[in-house]
């Protein structure tokens, strides 16, 4: 096996000598994995085990168990050092303990949809004609943070109690293969609401209940649909020097909007707190299928150059998705074009988003499953690296989420974060840890839970019930690369166990 590093649309020589090294060097580590998507699989199920059974692993655990979470804070490096070879043992389903009765019956049925794979691809043949009543009392609680404003504010609180103090919203309207129903106005309004409605409440709410440093808070997060901000999105995306300039100055026109509000935002909480080292609150430009992918990276440069300062926090964060075979190229040109234009980039790397429906799969990404993880653990090596190294906000890379339900991958950032040489660094807080809702459950409480890790935030979509459908049935589609593990039979097991053991316990 050897790590591509021949891009197809962006110069080698946008390399730097750093990041080719990084790349080598995780070309030559073994992986624990060959299946492709990133998703919950059979080394996630078994986190505790593959953690206490490492030798060289950075950060072990000797916390208590618990069924739940009472908001804890970062461990100090010193601590973490000190527990090296006294990890604790938890039961791999002690996640659920965390989670409610009509969250446990959710777990429970889509263990049954992912039984096998005939059962699978028969539920996902019939997911588009189930009325979304029956959608929104067998699984959309796990999955969906709710309708309303109010209702993702408790959604918030929810994960609070379970360790999470911060979260990504998403309005989930969108429409990268066409939507009649996209109103851009309503789209742009309701986001801007989320972010002075939501994220500000519930970050300050965090801090002011912090008992500890405020940097320990993670940053709240709005991902912006670049196809729900325009009417015909995906042709303006993918036309946008091409006859379609007009309509995309309007998509980026709505974009800054949302920017906007969170720049203004930060500006009135550093005033409050201004002890805080990372942004309060932060715009995400969520990615899109491949084909549309060239006008999101204009849009992203275009917020960057507009809204990320130099010598600022990043307010503005643009995704990577490192399954394509020439991210690695690509990342290192968004960095030297930073550099040349005076700006700083906010990143979220992920490895596997829309892989099952792009039209291109045998050309544009990795060849196997092990490139991938090897570009996206050297991925974001370099990019903490710089993060953690720089000296008041100097680095050209300012800001990273780590957006990925791949253990081994979390244990990579978290250890190079949470170290001893890092106890004072202010700038680890611009690291974040980040899984979708319902998904990784057994990996976000490992990391919590067992390893005191704070900076863990969950992707939280939002919005009206039909509108949702198409977002759940990918979460459908992704849980069903891990029919096998986390999935399946053993989810329905472990749900049932859990739920049993409550009531019983509750009549005796």
């Amino acid at each position: 096996m050897s790590l591509r590093l021949i891009p197809t649309r962006y110069p080698t020589r946008s390399l730097t000598a750093s990041y080719a090294s990084t790349l080598k060097t995780f070309a030559k580590t073994p992986t624990f994995y060959r299946r492709f998507h990133d998703t919950p699989n059979a080394q996630n199920t078994a986190t505790q085990q593959s953690f206490q059974n490492d030798p060289n692993h950075m950060i072990p655990t000797n916390a208590p168990q618990g069924a739940r979470i009472a908001t804890p804070t970062p461990a100090s490096p010193l601590s973490v050092s000190s527990r090296l070879t006294h990890p604790g043992k938890v039961s791999p389903n002690e996640y659920l303990k965390a989670f409610n009765n009509k969250e446990l019956i959710s777990f429970f049925m889509i263990g049954l949809c992912t039984l096998n794979k005939p059962i699978l691809k028969l539920c996902i043949k019939l997911f588009p004609y189930v009325p979304m009543a029956v959608i929104k009392a067998l699984v959309y609680r796990i999955y969906c943070g709710g309708e309303t404003l109010e209702e993702v504010k408790q959604t918030g609180l929810r994960l609070h109690e379970r360790g999470i103090n911060n979260m990504m919203i998403s309005l989930t309207i969108e429409a990268c293969d066409g939507n009649d129903n996209v109103d851009p106005e309503f789209i742009i309004d309701e986001t801007v609401k989320s972010i002075n409605g939501i994220l500000v409440p519930h970050i300050t709410k965090m801090i002011e209940t912090c008992d500890k440093n405020i940097n320990d808070i993670p940053s709240g997060y709005v991902a912006l649909k670049p196809t729900g901000f325009v009417k015909n999105a995906a042709h303006v995306l993918k036309n946008y020097n091409n006859g379609e300039e007009a309509a995309f100055a309007e998509l980026v026109a709505k974009a800054s909007k949302a920017c906007q509000a969170v720049y203004d935002a930060n500006k009135k909480l550093a005033e409050i707190y201004p002890e805080r080292t990372a942004p309060f609150v932060v715009a995400v430009i969520d990615a899109e299928k491949y084909e549309l992918q060239p006008g999101v990276y204009e849009l992203q440069r275009q917020l960057y150059q507009k809204f990320n300062k130099l010598n600022e926090p990043c307010y503005v964060v643009g995704t990577i998705q490192m399954y394509l075979s020439d991210s690695a190229s690509l990342l290192a040109y968004e960095e030297r074009l930073a550099q040349e234009k005076n700006y700083r980039l906010g990143l979220k790397l992920v490895r596997g988003a829309y892989i099952h429906s792009e039209k291109e799969r045998a050309t544009i990404i990795h060849k196997t499953k092990q490139d991938t993880d090897d570009n996206y653990n050297a991925g974001i090596t370099y990019c903490i690296d710089s993060i953690l190294n720089q000296k008041d906000k100097e680095s050209t890379i300012g800001h990273l989420v780590v957006a990925s339900h791949n253990a081994e991958s979390l244990k990579l950032a978290s250890s190079k974060v949470y170290t001893q040489e890092n106890a004072t660094n202010v700038n680890k807080s611009n690291v974040v840890l980040g899984q979708l809702l319902g998904m990784a459950d057994s990996v976000t409480y490992d990391l919590i839970k067992n390893y005191q890790i704070g900076n863990v935030i969950k992707y939280v979509a939002w919005g009206p019930p039909l509108e949702t459908k198409q977002y759940l049935l990918r979460r459908l589609e992704e849980n069903g690369d891990a029919v096998k593990n986390d999935n399946g039979w053993p989810l329905v097991k472990a749900a049932f166990s859990t739920l049993m053991g409550r009531m019983f316990k509750a009549s005796s």
